[in-house]
C-alpha cells in the first residue's frame, strides 16, 4: 500500500448512516478517505422517535435500531479491518441533524460525510433535508454525497 498522508487536515471523519444507497456511497467514500488519510472513522445511525417520546419508548427505539443496523455495522467492521481503518459505530435516538452535529462536536470531527437521498423540492421547502441542515450548521467541513 502506498504511504499514508500524515499531513491531512482530516483525522476524524464522521459519517451519517441510514442504510440508504446514498449513505452506502458516503460510507465507501469515507472508507477510502480514512484509509488514504490515516483518519479515524465514526459512523452514526440516528433513530428518530415519535414526538414526544417517553424514556421507555426511547429505550425500545434504540434497541430496535441497534438490531436493524447490526448486520450493516458487522460488515463495516469487517471492511475496516480489511482496510486497516479505525472504526467506531453508534446508534443514537433523536433528531438526525441535531444528533449528527452533536456527535461531530463531541468527537471533534474534522469532516462530516452524509448522503443526500433526494427528497422533493416541496419536502425540502417544508422541513429541509438532513444533509442541507448539517451543511448549514456544522462547525467543520461537510461532504454531501449524491
Amino acid at each position: 500500500m502506498p504511504g499514508k498522508r500524515h499531513s491531512s487536515p482530516f483525522h476524524k471523519i464522521l459519517v451519517g448512516y441510514d442504510g440508504s444507497k446514498a449513505a452506502q456511497k458516503a460510507l465507501e467514500i469515507a472508507f477510502a478517505m480514512a484509509q488514504s488519510e490515516d483518519a479515524q472513522l465514526f459512523v452514526v445511525a440516528v433513530a428518530r422517535p415519535s414526538e414526544p417520546a417517553t424514556r421507555v419508548e426511547t429505550k425500545g427505539i434504540l434497541e430496535n435500531a441497534q438490531e436493524h443496523f447490526e448486520q450493516d455495522f458487522q460488515r463495516m467492521t469487517a471492511r475496516a479491518k480489511e482496510l486497516d481503518v479505525s472504526l467506531e459505530t453508534a446508534v443514537v435516538v433523536g433528531h438526525p441533524t441535531e444528533q449528527l452535529l452533536h456527535r461531530a462536536e463531541t468527537e471533534k470531527a474534522d469532516l462530516i460525510i452524509v448522503g443526500r437521498r433526494g427528497v422533493s423540492r416541496f419536502e425540502r421547502m417544508l422541513v429541509g433535508s438532513t444533509s442541507e441542515k448539517v451543511l448549514r450548521y456544522a462547525n467543520c467541513p461537510v461532504m454531501v454525497v449524491h
